[in-house]
């Protein structure tokens, strides 16, 4: 008999010790972050941001970044299903074309060593998004690629739950 109750038998393993706090040893360059990260956001719906954060961070291996932006999806009203599955959008139903075409120059981006931007990718994401939402795109995942960074490099971890 199985049920949905799942009740760990051992305790889970904690989280590697973070390496240093970058917000106290850095404090003018985080403060900065945090205005690029807020200028990056104008105009991308949350939603599509938050699509954008945790499939970027899911590519990164970013954890602390992984919880922090699904939790923020959920709240806003994004469906955990969809969540799960971003690793494998492009073989489910439920996504969106410009949110496609989004989740497609997250990877690029993100993988820029693996081919760069391809040209059919821009192309896709231009075609969805005007001017304006493209830069701003591109802004969202140029920073959020940052913020993975600071936090595999610094060891950030989620909090227990």
């Amino acid at each position: 008999m199985t049920t949905n109750d799942h009740q760990p038998t051992e305790a889970p393993v904690p989280a590697p010790a973070q390496r240093l706090a970058l917000h106290s040893l850095a404090p003018d360059f985080y403060q900065a972050m945090i205005a690029v990260d807020r200028a990056a956001r104008k105009g991308i719906d949350h939603t599509l941001a938050e699509l954008v954060k945790v499939h970027a961070s899911m590519i990164n291996g970013c954890a602390f970044c992984i919880d922090m932006h699904s939790t923020d999806a959920l709240k806003g009203g994004e469906q955990d299903h969809r969540l799960l599955s971003l690793p494998a959008w492009r073989e489910t139903p439920w996504f969106t074309a410009r949110e496609r075409a989004a989740l497609a120059l997250t990877e690029s981006i993100t993988l820029l060593t693996q081919g760069h931007v391809p040209d059919a990718v821009y192309a896709e994401a231009a075609a969805r998004f005007d001017e304006t939402e493209l830069a701003q795109l591109i802004a969202l995942i140029v920073t959020i690629n940052a913020w993975n960074r600071i936090g595999v490099a610094s060891r950030l971890s989620p909090a227990a739950k």
